[in-house]
């Protein structure tokens, strides 16, 4: 590894200043957008959609045990998969220790995937995760929220993915979804991001970008070229 450019420390300490104060600015515009996340109108759900858990069939009311407000990942994991997403894999190991803040917030955090939860207890199991998972399987949930697609939409590169502007190379894709539950157990979706949207919630990454090559091999050979489940990598 080479380095950038090698100075002196009051040289170093000047340009680290320097950057110090965009960072400072990127943060204020990051809480300007966070609060205008947060102003954005909301959607009752009106479907009735049901999920399979490990006490059986469940509704989406029941996601949210005692708190108000839900965060849930798509985790990409089909019906025909062996085993879940590598990428969104990655996205999970940030989850344990983090969904005990979260509920102390009263906001609960819960993946779905379209595959059994016989196949989701099996991976939940071999990654060693325990937040909770469940199927939606032969629902519309998936569709509904824009992360399952048809092999038709795929052959024909229809935008079906982040609001209808991507195509997606596979029948599953990942993404965040936010919820609120009113007074009365009235259900609403408030947000969802997709794509690039999905790194808030990566610590690792987070840690990457601080390094001075970043995510650098990443452009160079490929997105996420380097990555693998976490009990796949060797050594």
């Amino acid at each position: 590894m080479k380095p950038t450019k090698i100075v002196a420390k009051d040289e170093w300490l000047t340009a680290r200043q320097a950057l110090l104060a965009e960072e400072k600015a990127f943060t204020k515009t990051r809480d300007a957008l966070s609060a205008k996340r947060q102003q954005l109108p909301w959607v009752q759900i009106e479907k009735d959609y049901r999920f399979q858990s490990d006490d059986g069939e469940i509704g989406f009311g029941d996601l949210f045990g005692d708190n108000d407000q839900l965060l849930i990942y798509h985790f990409m994991y089909g019906p025909d998969w062996k085993e879940g997403c590598p990428s969104c894999s990655f996205w999970a190991d940030n989850f344990n220790g983090t969904d005990v803040h979260l509920r102390a917030a009263g906001v609960a955090l819960a993946a779905i995937s379209n595959t059994s939860i016989k196949m989701i207890n099996a991976y939940k199991s071999r990654m060693g995760w325990s937040f909770p998972w469940v199927s939606s399987m032969g629902g519309e949930f998936n569709r509904d929220f824009d992360v399952s697609f048809s092999e038709q939409e795929i052959e024909r590169g229809e935008k079906v993915y982040n609001f209808g502007t991507l195509g997606f190379p596979s029948t599953e894709g990942p993404g965040i979804s936010v919820f609120a539950k009113d007074d009365n157990g009235k259900v609403y979706h408030t947000y969802s991001t997709y794509a690039r949207g999905l790194d808030m919630l990566n610590g690792a990454y987070h840690m990457i970008d601080l390094t001075p090559k970043g995510r650098a091999s990443e452009k160079e050979h490929g997105n996420m070229h380097w990555l693998k489940r976490r009990d796949q990598y060797g050594g």
